[in-house]
């Protein structure tokens, strides 16, 4: 099942999405719809993805879980398979992990269009810096030194097939 945009925010509320996640999430799904309108995709599949990608950041992890493992349990469980499958590939890491990397555009779009975002639109390049600043502990700056070409690469990528540049959506 691919729920409606109505559908997945009624889901926030049962899984307590904090507002701010609540607000990521629009915005990712907000870009996810500009680049949509532009590359063919499954919109529907897209926006329901966008919407529910963090929908675990306030729920109970199983032992062993990490982001977005608890995400992709809670989908598989609500019967949201294409929606969980299509969430498997968005945490950072996942563009270092051949099983798991974006490689739809479904997939690429969720991936991008979420490192692009924070609590408001403000490009991979930004986000990055953000994270940055965050005094992460050396792993996660390892991670952070080893995706980021691969993001940079994937974000000219999905600019040239969607023939924008950022800001790829304005507000107003």
């Amino acid at each position: 099942m691919i729920p409606s945009e109505e559908e997945a925010k009624k889901l926030w509320d049962k899984y307590k999405l904090p507002k701010e996640k609540r607000i990521h999430v629009a915005l990712v799904a907000k870009v996810a719809m500009e680049f949509a309108k532009k590359i063919p995709v499954n919109r529907k599949l897209l926006l329901a993805a966008a919407l529910l990608h963090d929908i675990d950041k306030a729920a109970m992890k199983l032992p062993g879980e990490r982001h977005p493992d608890t995400a992709v349990r809670i989908l598989l469980e609500e019967g949201m398979d294409e929606v969980a499958a299509l969430v498997r590939t968005h945490p950072l890491h996942a563009i270092l992990d051949p099983n798991i990397s974006p490689k739809t555009m479904e997939e690429k779009i969720l991936y991008l269009s979420d490192k692009m975002v924070k609590y408001d639109i403000v490009g991979v390049d930004q986000r990055f810096a953000l994270w940055r600043a965050e005094n992460l502990p050396k792993e996660a700056v390892v991670l952070l030194d080893s995706t980021y070409p691969k993001v940079k690469a994937l974000e000219k990528e999905m600019f040239s097939i969607a023939k924008i540049s950022f800001p790829v959506y304005t507000k107003g």
